[in-house]
């Protein structure tokens, strides 16, 4: 019997400015950059990985950078809004420190017990900030990205889970519980269905998925300024190929396995059009030989592109760490 899925390892989304993303991902935000590396698929952009010091799964945000490219539509079969996790104490910190930086669309309220502050992106991509007690372990400390712009004690420490908008939910709650093996979990009020991941026996909380029925509402187009897939944590190549063979037993089309050098992965779509992808913990962002300390300081391209670096690197925009605090950051229009 397959184990169920016990976390997201990554959200991947789509912007436009790779440094403007940088500044604010990283400046702002105080996230690592724990890879600079290019699409796999189209090695003419960049992919744009944040996360924690370790780059662990789990806690691992990623852009792919379109500059020039038009801003999505919001609507049904993606996803609405992304969750990031922060310290219970420190919600007045993070509402100065995004008042001081000029970040639009900040607002704070309370879902299902927890303070949610809630913000956008330089794309307009929808953010928010939960705030929940922190996993109490050693692997915290080791975690905490130290060179951040935002002290450790308010460092951003996890995702948190996705919001999904469908035009219908009751496939893909089937999808979630009776396959993915996620528990529904009753929400306080209105129509969101919210479901957790299965505790893996970790100090970490689980992770979670809503699910938002907008009937009435057209299909939304994913670009820049919205999230193009969402991974699910596999611990080992072994447990992907028996998801593979379990979802294709079920009729989901299912990508072959396909090295993405820092981790496997599948892809397929729920019922509600969202991409989903299950990612394989090992073997990490050191894989290409990159060290631990020297994290997301350079190019690193996948074997089969490194004999087109010269002229990669010659049409890739110029990009930089933030020195101090990013620049205000205005919302575009829809």
């Amino acid at each position: 019997m397959l184990p169920p899925i016990t976390g997201l390892h990554h959200v991947t989304a789509m912007c436009g400015d790779p440094q403007r993303n940088i500044d604010f991902y990283a400046g702002v935000l105080g996230l690592r950059l724990v890879k600079r590396t290019v699409n796999f698929d189209d090695p003419s952009t960049y992919h744009l990985y944040y996360g924690d010091a370790l780059g662990s799964p789990g806690t691992l945000l990623t852009f792919f950078a379109w500059p020039g490219a038009r801003r999505g539509r919001r609507g049904t079969g993606q996803v609405a809004v992304t969750a990031l996790r922060i310290p219970a104490s420190s919600v007045s910190f993070w509402l100065d420190h995004l008042h001081t930086n000029q970040v639009v669309g900040v607002d704070v309220g309370k879902r299902d017990g927890a303070t949610v502050i809630s913000l956008a992106d330089p794309d307009g991509m929808r953010l928010e900030l939960v705030a929940i007690r922190e996993p109490d372990d050693a692997k915290r400390e080791e975690a905490v990205w130290q060179n951040s712009s935002v002290a450790s004690e308010h460092a951003i420490f996890a995702l948190h889970g996705v919001t999904a908008e469908l035009a219908a939910t009751p496939r893909t709650a089937a999808l979630l519980t009776e396959v993915m093996g996620l528990q529904p979990v009753e929400p306080e009020a209105g129509r969101r269905q919210r479901f957790q991941t299965v505790d893996s026996g970790s100090s970490a909380p689980s992770q979670y998925i809503e699910l938002t029925a907008a009937p009435d509402d057209r299909p939304g187009q994913v670009s820049v300024g919205f999230v193009h897939h969402i991974a699910w944590r596999a611990q080992d190549a072994a447990t992907q190929a028996a998801w593979r063979e379990k979802l294709l037993s079920l009729g989901h089309t299912v990508s072959p396995v396909i090295d993405r050098t820092y981790f496997h992965a599948i892809y397929f779509r729920e019922p509600g059009g969202v991409l989903f992808e299950i990612a394989t913990d090992p073997p990490g962002f050191t894989a290409d030989g990159e060290s631990l300390e020297a994290l997301g300081s350079h190019l690193q391209l996948p074997p089969q592109y490194e004999g087109q670096r010269a002229a990669l690197e010659a049409g890739l925009p110029p990009i930089h760490l933030p020195s101090g605090q990013a620049s205000p950051v205005t919302l575009p229009t829809e």
